[in-house]
């Protein structure tokens, strides 16, 4: 089947697994707007396509997987990731799934932008927890030109989301000297000034408060725009509200941001 006679499209570009969401008008030239997933929920990117769909975007919409994840998934599958981030969850999954996402992340637009039709306009950039802070790497290096972005439950400083994870799961994190030095470079409220395109923060206001005061303070910095959604934690699944409230700020941020 022809790709503009599917509704969806799934694929590798790159080899980057990918969910693609055709633009409102085919005939029409469009936008491309990329993100990645959660770890958490939504935590693939069928899921978070099906989260947050940003329907009636005249802009290609491609859901990509993360590194070690989904098909990805290392030998040994959920078990080998869960062992590898309880021995060092910096160094073992946060650093190479952000670093291996950002490197691979110019080639795989390219093949995007040759294989879904008309998907040479304007590109934004979006993420989600872990995925967030791939879209805000892919900003910091300057690779490529993105117009606009946005991020939900946003990791704006690494170190005190680790401080979560220890909270979470009753654990204590082994610092080490690289470690915290992976933590300075993911530090964005720090590096906000490497951040090459305006920027939409949505929140939950149940989330953590590792997660909601660096997104202030990198609202602050920015002085963009930040969304809280009331009641909404880290997550949010496919067809619950909160989960439509995330959908609801995208689609207007990147409609108002975007022209194809």
């Amino acid at each position: 089947m022809r790709i503009a006679e599917q509704e969806t499209v799934e694929g590798v570009a790159a080899g980057v697994p990918f969910v693609a969401l055709p633009p409102a008008d085919r005939e029409a030239p469009a936008a491309l707007v990329a993100g990645w997933h959660l770890m958490e929920v939504p935590a693939s990117e069928q899921a978070f396509a099906e989260a947050v769909p940003m329907t009636g975007l005249q802009a290609w919409r491609v859901y990509l997987g993360l590194p070690l994840t989904g098909a990805r998934l290392p030998g040994g599958g959920p078990a080998e990731l869960f062992r590898r981030a309880s021995e060092d969850a910096v160094l073992n999954v946060f650093e190479p799934v952000t670093e291996q996402a950002a490197a691979e992340f110019p080639a795989a637009l390219a093949e995007l932008r040759s294989r879904l039709p008309g998907a040479d306009g304007p590109l934004g950039v979006f993420g989600g927890s872990a995925g967030s802070l791939v879209a805000l790497e892919v900003l910091a290096r300057g690779q490529v030109a993105v117009e606009a972005a946005a991020v939900v439950s946003p990791v704006a400083r690494l170190a005190p989301v680790i401080g979560r994870n220890e909270r979470l799961f009753d654990v204590t994190y082994p610092w080490s000297p690289r470690s915290r030095a992976v933590a300075d470079r993911y530090d964005f409220v720090r590096r906000a000034g490497e951040l090459s395109a305006p920027l939409l923060i949505v929140a939950g206001e149940a989330d953590d408060a590792a997660v909601r005061e660096p997104a202030r303070a990198l609202r602050e910095k920015l002085g963009t725009e930040l969304v809280t959604v009331g009641g909404m934690a880290h997550e949010f699944a496919p067809g619950t509200p909160e989960a439509a409230r995330v959908d609801a700020a995208f689609s207007e941020w990147f409609a108002r941001r975007l022209r194809a």
